[in-house]
């Protein structure tokens, strides 16, 4: 594992980092997962691995400030084998190491993508998951090709309505947790029709991991992004 380091709508997301390796093939898919503490990004991420890992060959970067408590989760979970899971710990607010100075990410996806290059064959997706952050982390196109941002019902149902890039602007909004929705007086409906107002045709996946079709709508919405990746 790598721990520690030092340092628009429903087709295609736009692109702006290299689609190919050095040595010239195509690249893993980069897929970053952000959104406030607690909305459930770890959670989801878990989720997306036991979905995926028997069809696509993936890996995950996580980002935390000064621990590596998710990637532990991820990895008492066992949701895949260890040297597929790294950490970064990026000593500072989330939203830096995604969005202002990527480097240290982009080291450790680099660094996965040629151990796996050069051991079990080449990566399809790898997941960079946020550090929990506010309503205006984001990702930068020179790490991500494209990315998720997770709400939770337990926030507010007027989080929709706030706004933010990554309410208004990522790729796909989860609103999770639905399943709490009674306990904690959130209207579903609402909290659903104040995220399409914000988003125009930006999908919107209303998630409870607790139910049985769990993290499926947001897979399928992966495998897509693969398809049109890969075509």
């Amino acid at each position: 594992m790598h721990l520690d380091h030092s340092h628009s709508h429903d087709g295609p997301a736009a692109v702006s980092a290299d689609a190919h390796r050095p040595d010239g093939t195509r690249r893993a898919l980069r897929i970053g997962l952000g959104g406030p503490v607690g909305s459930g990004k770890t959670a989801t991420v878990a989720a997306l691995c036991r979905a995926l890992r028997d069809e696509l060959s993936l890996a995950v970067v996580t980002n935390d400030i000064y621990t590596r408590e998710d990637a532990e989760f991820l990895l008492r979970e066992a949701v895949l084998p260890p040297e597929r899971i790294t950490a970064v710990e990026t000593g500072a607010c989330p939203h830096t190491a995604i969005r202002d100075d990527i480097s240290a990410n982009l080291e450790a996806v680099e660094d996965l993508e040629t151990d796996f290059a050069e051991g079990a064959g080449p990566l399809d997706l790898i997941l960079v998951e946020s550090g929990g952050d506010n309503l205006t982390a984001t990702f930068s196109k020179g790490l991500v090709d494209a990315q998720v941002f997770v709400i939770d019902v337990a926030g507010g149902d007027d989080i929709p309505r706030k706004g933010g890039p990554g309410v208004t602007t990522a790729d796909l909004l989860v609103i999770n947790k639905t399943d709490l929705a009674p306990y904690v007086g959130s209207d579903l409906a609402r909290m659903a029709a104040d995220a399409k107002e914000a988003r125009g045709e930006l999908p919107v996946v209303l998630q409870s991991l607790r139910s049985e079709a769990g993290v499926g709508e947001v897979a399928s919405w992966v495998r897509a992004r693969f398809a049109e990746w890969t075509a």
